[in-house]
């Protein structure tokens, strides 16, 4: 999707001070959205009973509710995400400092990190043990049960919540890529096998068997939308069905939503996933946060995300001073969190398919077969539901408790790459639905090769380098392209490969490369007759 996107300085006037931000110009687009094709439209209105005035802050974010998220008066909050534990009890852990620090916001690099309990998901939250030093700690279970908080530059291992907490640092392997950005704000997303995906600052994708063992860089290039922004604040989970990450322009105050089959090749949706202003009281009030930051999510039983937390700061950092009116809290908003949906079609859809059947599975609290307008359902791919396009409802049948729903399959947009259709409607007592559906010819597990450690023998006339699975499937024998400068340089087989499976390859060069070639080198995989992959690597000179 093409973006075109203009920058200027604006000057805004946010609780008395006024700061410098970029204002970004939306795609023209975006004004023919419907409801439910921007991700924050699922932003729900805050939960919590206790509202005050009588709090710090701009006159923007009072009163607010001090029982939703965590707020002390003599601390500043930022970042962290929560842990559910079998008594039923939530855990966050969040970082923070003294409010009075003599840098005021600024003396965020010595923050601590906590553990705080509630026993509502949105809060409050009451801190109870100190972790250790640590920023923008992000916190997620291993396959065997231990508990990881992550911080800038290390980690904390524990059996449990309640510790005790050892302290490590990660090892990395870029895998003869350059790293993006640099190796920090990480974000984490388990995999079906226990492995862990994980996404840096940069927007680089890295993967890890069990999430501690060596982090390897699987991209060249960041996987963020291709827009002017200074990308920060990546958060990525997992759901039963795909991947998804949220990622904001620090400078617009304007975030973007994507979604992936298998964590490496993704897809931008349009329209904001968050921005100044979410917010929202049931009864309409706003708190007006100057910044939202540090957002992460909290996931249901199948991995659905049922609410969204943020760093929030009610004025520019820099003017958050000791001992003022200003400082940051950690805030929780609930998510709408989309219905349970399957396609039940075999053949692969195109746009010759004449009907689409969609099963939409009961849940507990919603009856499909009762709660639907079924006649503002559209399906198809996101590109034309997102506009109030795509296939409507002809007809509708009962499968036990489930609802299935025939569309006709006339302008479903669904190109050969579609891994999840959309859903958008409304119930009957109002509301937007929405969900995201599975294809039964679709492989959500796919294989994905990935070469590294190039090195050229001048003398011998070879090209050696190791290829290895990253998917979660065994791979198909597989043909080797390696491109110099364009240049067909090299070319070779690769045999059938389990998960984590590697080979070394030595390949016949097809010429003498000279070194200034060597320095755009680019192998690309085809299974059957398909281009899977292309990696730009950095050589290494035997």
């Amino acid at each position: 999707m093409k973006r075109l996107f203009s920058a200027l300085l604006a000057v805004l006037s946010v609780g008395g001070v006024c700061a410098q931000v970029t204002e970004r110009e939306r795609p023209s687009e975006w004004q023919n959205l419907v409801k439910g094709a921007r991700f924050v439209d699922r932003l729900l209105p805050m939960k919590g009973e206790v509202l005050s005035s009588d709090v710090w802050g701009a006159d923007s974010v009072r009163p607010r509710l001090v029982d939703n998220g965590i707020e002390l008066s003599g601390t500043s909050f930022w970042g962290g995400n929560i842990l559910q534990t079998p008594d039923s009890k939530y855990h966050l852990f969040v970082c923070g400092w003294p409010e009075d620090s003599p840098k005021g916001h600024m003396f965020w690099p010595k923050s601590t990190v906590f553990h705080a309990v509630g026993d509502k998901l949105e809060g409050p939250y009451t801190v109870c043990d100190t972790i250790g030093k640590g920023h923008n700690p992000e916190a997620f279970r291993l396959k065997d049960g231990r508990i990881i908080v992550y911080v800038i530059d290390g980690y904390y291992i524990a059996s449990s919540v309640d510790g005790p907490w050892r302290y490590a640092k990660f090892n990395f392997d870029a895998r003869s890529r350059r790293i993006i950005e640099g190796l920090s704000n990480l974000t984490f997303a388990r995999r079906d096998d226990g492995s862990f995906l994980m996404v840096c600052r940069g927007g680089g994708v890295w993967v890890s068997r069990d999430g501690l063992s060596p982090y390897e860089q699987l991209t060249d290039r960041r996987v963020y939308p291709p827009v002017e922004g200074r990308f920060e604040d990546p958060v990525v989970w997992r759901d039963h069905l795909q991947y998804h990450l949220i990622v904001n322009d620090w400078l617009g105050r304007i975030a973007y939503y994507q979604r992936s089959k298998d964590g490496l090749n993704w897809v931008t949706e349009q329209g904001e996933a968050y921005m100044p202003g979410v917010s929202v009281h049931p009864d309409g009030r706003v708190e007006h946060w100057f910044k939202y930051e540090r957002p992460k999510v909290f996931q249901d039983s199948v991995g659905r995300a049922v609410q969204i937390n943020f760093a929030v700061i009610d004025t520019i950092k820099w003017q958050d001073l000791p001992n003022d009116n200003h400082s940051s809290k950690n805030i929780s908003i609930p998510l709408n969190k989309g219905l349970l949906l399957e396609v039940l079609n075999r053949e692969t859809i195109t746009a010759d398919t004449k009907t689409i059947e969609v099963r939409i599975r009961a849940e507990q609290g919603f009856n499909p077969q009762k709660d639907i307008d079924v006649k503002s359902l559209r399906f198809g791919s996101y590109t034309e539901v997102n506009f109030g396009r795509g296939c409507k409802a002809v007809r509708t049948r009962k499968d036990g408790k489930d609802l299935i729903v025939e569309f006709d399959g006339a302008g479903n947009g669904m190109q050969p790459d579609e891994f999840a259709p959309k859903l958008l409607g409304r119930y009957k007592k109002g509301g937007m639905l929405y969900g995201y559906a599975s294809l039964p010819y679709v492989d959500y597990r796919p294989a994905m090769l990935s070469a590294a450690y190039p090195m050229y023998d001048k003398e011998a006339k070879t090209l050696t380098l190791e290829v290895k699975n990253y998917g979660l499937s065994a791979s198909r024998p597989s043909r080797v392209v390696v491109e110099a400068r364009g240049r067909q340089f090299a070319e070779g087989q690769v045999g059938a490969l389990d998960p984590y499976g590697m080979s070394a390859l030595t390949l016949p060069t097809l010429f003498a490369a000279p070194m200034e070639e060597l320095s755009d080198l680019t192998v690309v995989f085809y299974t059957d007759g398909k281009e899977t992959g292309r990696n730009k690597l950095i050589y290494y000179r035997k």
